[in-house]
């Protein structure tokens, strides 16, 4: 099994330099095998395609590293995937705009809904609009780190948590707030 890990980070070590100069819907597998000097059928062997390929990068760097860590709150957690995303900014700028079927972003997506569904299910146990709160948080979070991600001048990653943190904390004043100011109109 060492083996094939060492195959694997071949081709994730080809793929991220690579990236530094194509995009990646212009880098094909030959291309990855070629700047390793693997054929396209030990490629295959280990992956299905090169979006696989990404979501194994992502899962063996981050998820796996992270899931190690016993976290005592999410914070923690949170703060910690977003220095990951931070430290690796210019792979996941080009990673996350890619859209689709087996994208990163899909594969991104629902390990946040699995996540946030486990969590949430334990506070809205009783709650017929669980679906819809998962939903919700998952497309916001998404959304959040994309656009922190895509921003020139992306803010550091703890400065990026403390400001979703305070957003989240805050809501309920938010919406007294707007409801106040709707009522006096």
């Amino acid at each position: 099994m060492p083996d094939s890990n060492i195959t694997k980070r071949a081709l994730a070590s080809s793929l991220k330099e690579l990236m530094e100069t194509k995009p990646f819907s212009k880098i094909s597998v030959s291309d990855i095998c070629e700047a390793c000097d693997m054929n396209r059928k030990s490629f295959y062997y280990h992956f299905k395609d090169k979006y696989d390929l990404v979501n194994w990068i992502y899962y063996t760097e981050c998820v796996a590293a992270l899931r190690d860590k016993g976290y005592h709150a999410g914070w923690e957690f949170l703060e910690n995937l977003c220095a990951y995303f931070y430290d690796n900014r210019s792979f996941y700028r080009k990673t996350l705009t890619v859209e689709g079927q087996n994208s990163f972003s899909e594969y991104f997506r629902d390990m946040i809904e699995t996540i946030l569904s486990s969590d949430m299910a334990e506070i809205f146990s009783q709650d017929d609009a669980l679906a819809f709160y998962v939903a919700f948080y998952t497309d916001a979070f998404l959304c959040a780190i994309k656009r922190w991600m895509f921003d020139k001048d992306c803010m550091p990653a703890e400065q990026f948590v403390q400001l979703l943190k305070s957003c989240l904390l805050q809501t309920d004043v938010i919406l007294q707030k707007l409801s106040l100011e709707s009522g006096e109109k």
